[in-house]
């Protein structure tokens, strides 16, 4: 067998560098596109990504091959080449789809970067063994080979790393085109590398015919490039007419120019995440019918674009302006303090009710607002929205050409409130509570593990106040200290009463209030309750939440180690719904962590899988038991179980249920299956 060196030709190595260069920029701007898109849209351009990518990098490596001549002619074996081409498409898919994601670690950065790369050099390598000459066999000098794989896995990361900082478009172009290059590099680098890895040989009998007049196939490379450049080219029109010309028509007004409701869902799904205070202004005209019916509608079109250009004004004074439709507008504003709201408020209903000269006409209109802000009226945007919708429309009964600040309904519930916590002074003495309980259920043993403790209140008048509504006055009047004895107390009896006789115990899990925690009463309350009721400790646990960890750490840990020592059990409550204290997880001496609801209720979403998937490994990792709250659906079971949590809770098996009803979900859960059991409850 004969060596056979081979040489590059210098032009041809130039134009693969060249297309892996338009690649990396292309991919920069589709990446925005992907980030920005949602639903089967998204969905469309991750795929159009994947191709548009897959198959630039494959071309930059095919050119690659070509511009490499040994002296024996080549023919390239379709079927594999096809193979390689969607090894390449694959991995770019992968890409992608980790930039959805909106954090991204180093882990999952390094296990994306692994991933792609792994499939880039899948490529390379089969591509490589598409080369077909029966003349000729390739071996490989494995050192490279590994060094090559090192190359496309860190320009994998690196790539991902590009895309997450482009993700959002703010990138200015040059620095946009400075990371392609440093891609396009990186992805030349590996493919010569690999093809540097490579040694060609031939028998000695055909080593004195090979010549270095073989010229390279013009046509199969000007054809493979043009192709791959026109690909790039239909995808930078179709960027360029989505973000210019389709998106102007999507999100903006045709009258006045002004954004558009669209426009307006998408500023606060993008600009208002995370703004702590902001304001919404919502202008109607006064009497704006009057001049339609009495002028025409052609006058009135002028007078809304007259308006329109005095709001666009107010931009300088940080109001974002919206037409929302006929004479409607809405302003909204971020950072400023209630009275700034205000004082601009007026500014522009002044600017509004000077003289308008349209069509030879004199016209004087004012204008109605109402304003609402956040915190303080609402964090959702419809409930916002509503808000100032119901505080212009009381600026009308008021009179016109004023505005009004949201407070109709904050007034309703500072009486309904007052009401209430006057009343729940005298529920507990009354015996208004009762305790409803929610079964956990273990998917894997297909069997009731235990029951959470949900307390009710049946006001006498006024019927069941929920929870979520009687709670935060309990832990704002310290009510919830004497509550949660008796939740405790009650509790305990119910679970010695259900467990007489049953082979396998259920335990009971009662929530705590960071109230208990700061009146120093947690461990008399939990003896006197297993005291009175005879439970064993190990059947009773206490649901604490994140709040309250990190209200006292070292308080709160103290006073869990003395109840952990009796054999009580603790488990952390909606877990990742707040800010977690991850810094002092590990001495807090609980046993379980319960995902929070929040997670399985968006469970549709790859990154709230991710979080899910990552609290389940933590917890494996910490010797933790682990419950998955807000199971509704036989996917989201499915799911759980393929990630490693079997323990769960949620309306999918039972809502929180009385006493009575708790008994005879025992005795069914004991004799029919699952389904038939959440069917029979919940339906």
């Amino acid at each position: 067998m004969v060596t056979l060196h081979g040489e590059y030709n210098g032009g041809v190595i130039l134009l693969s560098f060249i297309i892996a260069l338009f690649v990396s920029y292309s991919a920069l701007n589709l990446v925005y596109k992907i980030s920005q898109s949602k639903g089967k849209v998204q969905l469309g351009w991750m795929l159009a990504g994947a191709f548009v990518m897959g198959s630039g990098v494959w071309t930059m490596h095919f050119i690659g091959m070509m511009a490499f001549h040994i002296g024996i002619p080549i023919a390239y074996n379709v079927p594999i080449t096809l193979l390689s081409i969607t090894a390449s498409i694959c991995a770019s898919y992968v890409a992608f789809y980790l930039t959805l994601a909106k954090e991204i670690n180093r882990l999952k950065l390094l296990g994306g970067g692994f991933i792609m790369g792994a499939g880039i050099v899948a490529m390379h390598y089969t591509g490589m063994a598409s080369m077909h000459s029966p003349t000729m066999s390739i071996q490989y000098n494995p050192i490279i080979v590994i060094l090559s794989a090192v190359i496309a896995i860190l320009a994998s990361c690196a790539a991902l790393y590009f895309f997450i900082n482009f993700r959002d478009g703010s990138k200015a172009a040059w620095s946009k085109w400075a990371a392609a290059s440093l891609m396009g590099l990186a992805v030349c680098g590996m493919h010569y590398t690999g093809m540097g890895a490579a040694s060609f040989w031939c028998g000695e009998a055909i080593s004195s015919s090979l010549t270095e007049d073989i010229p390279i196939n013009l046509f199969l490379l000007i054809s493979v490039t043009l192709v791959t450049l026109l690909i790039m080219l239909v995808t930078w029109i179709a960027i360029y007419l989505d973000r210019t010309v389709l998106e102007r028509m999507a999100y903006s007004d045709p009258l006045t120019g002004l954004a558009n409701r669209h426009a307006m869902n998408r500023y606060f799904d993008q600009k208002l995440d995370k703004a702590r205070t902001y304001g919404l202004l919502f202008l109607d005209l006064d009497q704006f019918k009057i001049i339609n019916d009495t002028l025409g509608h052609d006058v009135g079109d002028l007078l809304v674009q007259a308006v329109a250009k005095r709001l666009r004004s107010h931009v300088s004074e940080g109001a974002q302006t919206f037409r929302l439709g006929g004479d409607e507008f809405l302003l909204l504003t971020r950072g400023m303090e209630p009275y700034e709201v205000e004082q601009l408020a007026n500014r522009i209903l002044e600017d509004i009710r000077k003289p308008y000269l349209l069509e030879g006409n004199e016209l004087y209109i004012t204008g109605s607002i109402g304003i609402s802000l956040s915190p303080q009226h609402g964090n959702e945007r419809s409930s916002l929205l509503i808000a100032a919708d119901t505080a212009m429309y009381q600026a009308k009964r008021r009179g016109k050409n004023q505005y009004c600040l949201y407070d109709e309904q904050m007034e309703r519930e500072l009486l309904r409130r007052m009401e209430l916590e006057k009343d729940l002074r005298l529920a507990l003495p009354r015996e208004q509570f009762v305790v409803h309980y929610q079964p956990k259920w273990d998917a894997a043993a297909n069997r009731a593990i235990g029951v959470e403790a949900l307390l009710r209140w049946n006001h006498p008048f006024l019927g069941r106040i929920p929870p979520e509504e009687f709670i935060p006055i309990a832990e704002e009047t310290g009510l919830i200290v004497p509550m949660t004895r008796w939740v405790l107390g009650q509790a305990c009896r119910d679970c010695f009463e259900w467990n007489e006789g049953r082979a396998e115990p259920l335990s009971v899990s009662v929530n705590m209030s960071v109230s208990v925690f700061d009146s120093k009463n947690l461990e008399d309350m939990v003896i006197s309750a297993l005291l009175h009721s005879g439970l064993d400790a190990h059947l009773l646990e206490l649901e604490i939440t994140e709040t309250i960890v990190m209200h006292n750490v070292e308080d709160v840990i103290e006073q869990l180690k003395t109840i952990r020592e009796m054999g009580v059990q603790i488990s952390m409550d909606d877990f990742g719904a707040g800010y977690s204290a991850l810094g002092s997880i590990d001495l807090i001496p609980f046993q379980t962590l319960k995902i929070d609801k929040l997670y399985m209720q968006q469970s549709d979403s790859p990154s709230k899988r991710a979080i899910i998937q990552t609290i389940i490994i933590l917890a494996k990792q910490l010797n933790l038991e682990v419950i998955a709250e807000g199971v509704e659906t036989e996917q989201q079971i499915a799911f759980l179980q393929s990630a490693g949590c079997s323990m769960m809770q949620g309306y999918y098996f039972s809502k929180p249920m009385s006493r009575a009803d708790l008994d005879l979900w025992l005795q069914q859960s004991m004799v029919i299956d699952r389904s038939q059991t959440s069917q029979s409850l919940i339906g």
